[in-house]
Protein backbone atom coordinates (compact mmCIF):
# COMPACT_ATOMS: atom_id res chain seq x y z
CA UNK A 1 0.00 0.00 0.00
CA UNK A 2 2.55 2.83 1.30
CA UNK A 3 4.34 1.60 -2.73
CA UNK A 4 1.61 2.70 -4.10
CA UNK A 5 1.04 5.71 -2.30
CA UNK A 6 4.96 6.95 -3.36
CA UNK A 7 3.84 5.84 -6.92
CA UNK A 8 1.34 7.92 -7.23
CA UNK A 9 2.89 11.11 -5.23
CA UNK A 10 5.79 10.55 -7.98
CA UNK A 11 3.68 10.60 -10.71
CA UNK A 12 1.59 13.95 -9.57
CA UNK A 13 4.67 15.80 -8.86
CA UNK A 14 6.06 14.90 -12.48
CA UNK A 15 2.70 15.86 -13.65
CA UNK A 16 2.87 19.37 -11.89
CA UNK A 17 6.53 19.77 -13.05
CA UNK A 18 5.64 19.11 -16.97
CA UNK A 19 2.72 21.79 -16.72
CA UNK A 20 5.01 24.24 -15.04
CA UNK A 21 7.31 23.58 -18.04
CA UNK A 22 4.91 24.16 -20.07
CA UNK A 23 2.89 27.38 -18.79
CA UNK A 24 6.39 29.12 -18.41
CA UNK A 25 7.33 28.85 -22.26
CA UNK A 26 3.82 30.08 -22.81
CA UNK A 27 4.45 32.68 -20.59
CA UNK A 28 8.04 33.28 -22.01
CA UNK A 29 7.08 33.19 -25.68
CA UNK A 30 7.37 36.70 -27.20
CA UNK A 31 3.34 37.61 -29.14
CA UNK A 32 3.73 37.94 -32.79
CA UNK A 33 3.79 41.68 -33.77
CA UNK A 34 3.01 42.46 -37.83
CA UNK A 35 3.99 45.44 -38.90
CA UNK A 36 1.76 47.25 -41.87
CA UNK A 37 3.63 49.90 -44.51
CA UNK A 38 1.97 53.28 -43.53
CA UNK A 39 -1.33 54.27 -45.52
CA UNK A 40 -0.55 57.12 -47.73
CA UNK A 41 -5.42 57.88 -47.75
CA UNK A 42 -6.22 61.33 -49.14
CA UNK A 43 -2.57 62.73 -50.81
CA UNK A 44 -2.97 63.60 -54.65
CA UNK A 45 -3.74 65.94 -56.98
CA UNK A 46 -6.97 67.30 -57.59
CA UNK A 47 -8.86 70.01 -59.79
CA UNK A 48 -12.00 72.15 -58.56
CA UNK A 49 -14.50 74.53 -59.44
CA UNK A 50 -16.51 76.73 -57.78
CA UNK A 51 -19.58 79.53 -58.43
CA UNK A 52 -19.39 82.41 -55.85
CA UNK A 53 -22.18 85.23 -54.85
CA UNK A 54 -20.83 87.95 -52.97
CA UNK A 55 -24.00 90.17 -52.09
CA UNK A 56 -22.55 91.44 -49.45
CA UNK A 57 -19.35 93.56 -51.11
CA UNK A 58 -17.75 96.55 -48.73
CA UNK A 59 -15.10 99.13 -49.85
CA UNK A 60 -14.75 100.22 -53.12
CA UNK A 61 -16.02 103.59 -52.91
CA UNK A 62 -14.56 106.08 -55.20
CA UNK A 63 -13.04 109.49 -54.20
CA UNK A 64 -12.45 112.18 -56.52
CA UNK A 65 -9.67 114.91 -56.26
CA UNK A 66 -10.98 118.15 -57.70
CA UNK A 67 -8.48 120.92 -58.96
CA UNK A 68 -10.09 124.55 -58.65
CA UNK A 69 -8.54 125.73 -61.62
CA UNK A 70 -9.17 129.82 -60.40
CA UNK A 71 -7.40 129.13 -57.25
CA UNK A 72 -5.59 126.51 -57.54
CA UNK A 73 -6.39 124.69 -54.83
CA UNK A 74 -7.67 120.82 -54.69
CA UNK A 75 -10.62 118.32 -52.72
CA UNK A 76 -11.81 115.84 -52.81
CA UNK A 77 -15.46 114.02 -52.74
CA UNK A 78 -16.56 110.77 -51.56
CA UNK A 79 -18.92 108.56 -53.37
CA UNK A 80 -21.57 106.10 -51.35
CA UNK A 81 -22.37 103.41 -53.96
CA UNK A 82 -24.16 100.21 -54.68
CA UNK A 83 -22.57 96.97 -56.63
CA UNK A 84 -24.60 94.94 -58.96
CA UNK A 85 -23.53 91.86 -60.76
CA UNK A 86 -22.24 89.97 -57.14
CA UNK A 87 -21.61 86.38 -59.01
CA UNK A 88 -17.77 84.96 -59.54
CA UNK A 89 -16.51 81.75 -60.50
CA UNK A 90 -13.30 80.21 -59.93
CA UNK A 91 -10.86 77.56 -61.50
CA UNK A 92 -8.04 75.45 -59.26
CA UNK A 93 -5.51 72.45 -59.04
CA UNK A 94 -4.15 71.43 -56.02
CA UNK A 95 -2.72 69.16 -53.91
CA UNK A 96 -3.55 66.83 -51.03
CA UNK A 97 -0.48 66.32 -48.99
CA UNK A 98 -2.46 64.06 -45.83
CA UNK A 99 -5.74 63.90 -44.47
CA UNK A 100 -5.48 67.24 -43.02
CA UNK A 101 -3.55 69.92 -45.62
CA UNK A 102 -4.12 70.81 -48.59
CA UNK A 103 -3.31 73.46 -50.75
CA UNK A 104 -4.06 74.88 -54.51
CA UNK A 105 -3.76 77.46 -56.86
CA UNK A 106 -6.75 79.71 -58.19
CA UNK A 107 -8.03 81.60 -61.34
CA UNK A 108 -11.12 83.98 -59.98
CA UNK A 109 -13.17 85.82 -62.54
CA UNK A 110 -15.91 88.31 -61.87
CA UNK A 111 -17.24 91.78 -62.76
CA UNK A 112 -19.60 94.42 -61.62
CA UNK A 113 -21.23 97.93 -61.93
CA UNK A 114 -21.10 100.86 -59.15
CA UNK A 115 -23.09 103.38 -58.72
CA UNK A 116 -21.85 106.18 -56.60
CA UNK A 117 -22.85 109.62 -55.58
CA UNK A 118 -21.09 112.23 -53.66
CA UNK A 119 -20.00 116.02 -53.10
CA UNK A 120 -17.37 118.69 -52.62
CA UNK A 121 -16.86 121.47 -50.95
CA UNK A 122 -15.29 123.60 -53.92
CA UNK A 123 -17.22 124.64 -57.12
CA UNK A 124 -17.70 122.93 -59.99
CA UNK A 125 -15.79 123.97 -63.06
CA UNK A 126 -17.28 127.91 -64.20
CA UNK A 127 -19.24 127.85 -60.89
CA UNK A 128 -18.82 130.85 -58.16
CA UNK A 129 -17.00 130.91 -55.13
CA UNK A 130 -19.43 129.92 -52.43
CA UNK A 131 -21.08 127.08 -53.95
CA UNK A 132 -20.60 123.37 -53.87
CA UNK A 133 -19.95 120.82 -56.36
CA UNK A 134 -22.39 117.51 -56.35
CA UNK A 135 -21.80 114.27 -58.59
CA UNK A 136 -23.02 111.37 -59.81
CA UNK A 137 -20.60 108.33 -60.85
CA UNK A 138 -21.22 104.88 -63.21
CA UNK A 139 -18.68 102.63 -63.77
CA UNK A 140 -18.22 99.28 -64.51
CA UNK A 141 -15.24 96.78 -63.84
CA UNK A 142 -13.49 93.59 -64.36
CA UNK A 143 -10.94 91.54 -62.38
CA UNK A 144 -9.07 88.49 -62.49
CA UNK A 145 -7.70 87.13 -59.75
CA UNK A 146 -4.71 84.71 -59.36
CA UNK A 147 -4.40 82.96 -55.49
CA UNK A 148 -2.10 80.43 -53.56
CA UNK A 149 -4.70 78.73 -51.21
CA UNK A 150 -3.91 76.66 -47.68
CA UNK A 151 -6.45 74.35 -46.27
CA UNK A 152 -6.64 72.77 -43.13
CA UNK A 153 -9.26 69.80 -43.12
CA UNK A 154 -9.97 69.09 -39.39
CA UNK A 155 -12.27 65.89 -38.95
CA UNK A 156 -14.58 63.50 -41.17
CA UNK A 157 -17.69 62.80 -39.73
CA UNK A 158 -20.47 60.73 -41.89
CA UNK A 159 -18.51 61.83 -44.92
CA UNK A 160 -18.16 65.87 -43.99
CA UNK A 161 -15.16 67.46 -43.77
CA UNK A 162 -15.19 70.94 -42.22
CA UNK A 163 -11.94 72.97 -42.48
CA UNK A 164 -10.39 76.54 -42.53
CA UNK A 165 -8.18 78.03 -44.91
CA UNK A 166 -5.89 81.19 -46.32
CA UNK A 167 -4.76 82.97 -49.49
CA UNK A 168 -2.75 85.32 -51.21
CA UNK A 169 -2.50 86.86 -54.52
CA UNK A 170 -3.18 89.56 -57.09
CA UNK A 171 -6.13 90.74 -58.65
CA UNK A 172 -6.29 92.77 -61.51
CA UNK A 173 -8.61 95.47 -61.11
CA UNK A 174 -9.65 96.67 -64.81
CA UNK A 175 -12.36 99.91 -64.59
CA UNK A 176 -13.90 100.39 -68.33
CA UNK A 177 -15.50 103.88 -69.05
CA UNK A 178 -16.37 106.09 -66.11
CA UNK A 179 -19.41 108.61 -66.28
CA UNK A 180 -19.11 111.24 -64.00
CA UNK A 181 -21.86 113.89 -63.90
CA UNK A 182 -21.83 117.18 -61.67
CA UNK A 183 -24.03 119.81 -60.72
CA UNK A 184 -23.41 123.45 -59.34
CA UNK A 185 -25.36 123.21 -55.12
CA UNK A 186 -26.01 127.33 -54.26
CA UNK A 187 -24.52 127.92 -50.89
CA UNK A 188 -23.24 131.66 -49.93
CA UNK A 189 -23.28 132.32 -53.73
CA UNK A 190 -25.92 131.34 -56.20
CA UNK A 191 -25.39 129.18 -59.61
CA UNK A 192 -25.25 130.20 -62.96
CA UNK A 193 -28.28 127.78 -64.03
CA UNK A 194 -25.95 126.49 -66.51
CA UNK A 195 -27.31 122.93 -65.37
CA UNK A 196 -24.87 119.61 -64.90
CA UNK A 197 -22.43 118.47 -66.75
CA UNK A 198 -21.53 115.11 -68.20
CA UNK A 199 -18.04 113.87 -68.43
CA UNK A 200 -16.43 110.28 -69.51
CA UNK A 201 -13.21 109.26 -68.88
CA UNK A 202 -11.37 106.26 -70.03
CA UNK A 203 -10.50 103.82 -66.60
CA UNK A 204 -7.35 102.73 -64.70
CA UNK A 205 -6.16 98.93 -64.71
CA UNK A 206 -3.84 97.99 -62.26
CA UNK A 207 -2.45 94.63 -60.01
CA UNK A 208 -3.63 94.89 -56.30
CA UNK A 209 -2.59 92.72 -53.45
CA UNK A 210 -5.47 90.77 -52.77
CA UNK A 211 -5.49 88.04 -49.08
CA UNK A 212 -9.00 85.70 -48.29
CA UNK A 213 -9.57 83.57 -45.39
CA UNK A 214 -11.91 80.67 -46.19
CA UNK A 215 -14.18 78.35 -43.57
CA UNK A 216 -16.31 75.53 -45.38
CA UNK A 217 -17.26 71.90 -45.48
CA UNK A 218 -16.97 69.47 -48.13
CA UNK A 219 -19.12 66.01 -48.57
CA UNK A 220 -17.91 62.75 -50.04
CA UNK A 221 -20.08 62.54 -52.81
CA UNK A 222 -17.76 59.56 -54.40
CA UNK A 223 -13.85 58.27 -53.41
CA UNK A 224 -12.85 60.98 -55.72
CA UNK A 225 -15.88 63.83 -55.74
CA UNK A 226 -16.51 65.99 -52.94
CA UNK A 227 -19.05 69.17 -52.49
CA UNK A 228 -17.62 72.29 -51.26
CA UNK A 229 -19.67 74.35 -49.77
CA UNK A 230 -18.27 77.90 -47.75
CA UNK A 231 -17.56 81.32 -46.92
CA UNK A 232 -14.78 83.18 -48.09
CA UNK A 233 -13.95 86.90 -47.44
CA UNK A 234 -10.94 88.86 -49.84
CA UNK A 235 -9.82 91.85 -49.79
CA UNK A 236 -8.68 94.15 -52.69
CA UNK A 237 -5.97 96.64 -52.20
CA UNK A 238 -7.06 100.31 -53.25
CA UNK A 239 -6.09 101.72 -56.91
CA UNK A 240 -6.53 104.12 -59.38
CA UNK A 241 -10.18 104.54 -61.56
CA UNK A 242 -9.51 107.28 -63.76
CA UNK A 243 -6.61 110.23 -64.56
CA UNK A 244 -8.24 113.35 -65.84
CA UNK A 245 -6.50 116.92 -66.97
CA UNK A 246 -8.26 118.60 -63.43
CA UNK A 247 -9.74 115.53 -61.65
CA UNK A 248 -8.81 112.07 -60.43
CA UNK A 249 -10.31 109.20 -59.44
CA UNK A 250 -9.47 106.90 -57.14
CA UNK A 251 -11.17 103.35 -54.68
CA UNK A 252 -10.64 102.65 -51.68
CA UNK A 253 -10.52 98.85 -52.73
CA UNK A 254 -13.03 95.72 -52.64
CA UNK A 255 -13.72 93.91 -49.41
CA UNK A 256 -15.86 90.80 -50.76
CA UNK A 257 -18.04 88.71 -48.58
CA UNK A 258 -18.92 85.17 -50.42
CA UNK A 259 -20.72 82.17 -50.07
CA UNK A 260 -19.06 79.53 -52.76
CA UNK A 261 -20.15 76.30 -53.99
CA UNK A 262 -18.03 73.79 -55.94
CA UNK A 263 -16.43 70.38 -56.82
CA UNK A 264 -13.39 68.59 -56.03
CA UNK A 265 -12.43 65.92 -58.30
CA UNK A 266 -9.42 63.66 -56.72
CA UNK A 267 -6.74 62.92 -59.70
CA UNK A 268 -4.97 59.88 -57.45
Amino acid sequence: MKLRLSLLNASALILLFAGGQAMAADLLEAPEVSISPMETVGQGFYLRGDLGYAGWTRGGDPSLRLFDAGTGATNSASFDNDFDQPFSGTLGAGYQFNDMFRADLTGDYFEGDVRGSGQANIPCDGEAAGTSCAGGLNADYKAIGLMANGYVDLATVAGLTPYVGAGLGVTQLRWNDIALRTSCVPGAAGCSGAGPVNQTFDGESSWRLTYALMAGVSYNMTEQLKLDVGYRYSQITDGDMFNGSDIDGMDDGLGRHEIRAGLRLSLW
